[in-house]
């Protein structure tokens, strides 16, 4: 008997391992379904009501497109200046939180949990709270995107700033530099364009998250959502949703260019 006749074969894996997955998925959403009363029955009982309220939203009511301009411009730059103020107070929350830049854990454990708590809150439980401090306006609302911004951002930013090339850093320390030079020198260049891709992805965020603030008063597209959907004006809700459809298509078309150039 030859080399090539006493050689083994491998054994394939176990399929074993991939069926207790998924009965492990099937059960945990049966139990989902059972712990919220969800059935399929119950949603195909429900089907005929959902086609009759799509057939009060076609056709759009496109004559109204003219009266929700300004309130979607008001969306856009309520998005716009949250996510600048976002980014822009996101910077030192991002620096104390990289532990390669801090190294005492006793200050960026700290920090990082205060930004574990910002994004803990929903952006519409900020808009509310929000409204109740300031009033209805948009003011409201560019504070809830501002700090819904800044977690996002510092979190995705510190990350990136733990990942750098620590050659060049050890470098800089070696012939002296300072905290500040090595932040400036050697840490910046590293993780500016990719700064940048994360405020753009933050707006392209933040403009559809304007568009629904307006339910709780926050200003913006969202007060016509609430105010067309409580008189059952379904035609004109439609257009609301078309519109909002067509500006974020054209924003995130702009921002994937935008960051396909960066990276």
């Amino acid at each position: 008997m030859n080399l090539e006749q006493k050689r083994v074969l491998p054994q394939p894996p176990s399929k074993i391992k991939s069926y207790m997955t998924a009965l492990l998925v099937l059960l945990l959403l049966w139990g989902s379904a059972v712990k919220t009363g969800s059935s399929l029955p119950e949603l195909l009982s429900g089907f005929p009501n959902m086609m009759d309220l799509l057939k009060q939203m076609v056709p759009p009511n496109w004559g109204y497109f003219q009266k929700i301009t300004d309130a979607m411009l008001e969306t856009i730059r309520m998005a716009v200046i949250g996510t600048t103020f976002g980014a822009i107070l996101s910077i030192p929350f991002a620096l104390f939180s990289a532990s390669n830049l801090v190294q005492h854990s006793w200050i960026f454990y700290p920090v990082r949990f205060i930004l574990n708590l910002i994004r803990t809150v929903p952006d519409l439980l900020l808009a509310s709270i929000f409204v109740a401090i300031f009033g209805i306006g948009a003011l409201p609302g560019i504070l809830a995107l501002t700090v819904f911004s800044l977690g996002l951002i510092a979190k995705l930013t510190y990350e990136s700033i733990e990942s750098v090339d620590p050659g060049p850093l050890e470098a800089m320390v070696s012939v002296g530099a300072n905290q500040f030079q090595l932040i400036v020198f050697g840490v910046i260049p590293q993780v500016l364009a990719n700064f940048i891709s994360y405020v753009l992805y933050t707006f392209e965020i933040n403009v559809r998250a304007a568009a629904v603030l307006g339910l709780v008063g926050a200003g913006g597209i969202g007060l016509f959502y609430n105010r067309t959907l409580g008189f059952l004006e379904y035609d004109k809700t439609s257009s609301i949703i078309i519109y909002t459809l067509v500006v974020v298509l054209f924003i995130d078309y702009i921002s994937t260019k935008l960051r396909e150039k960066l990276l």
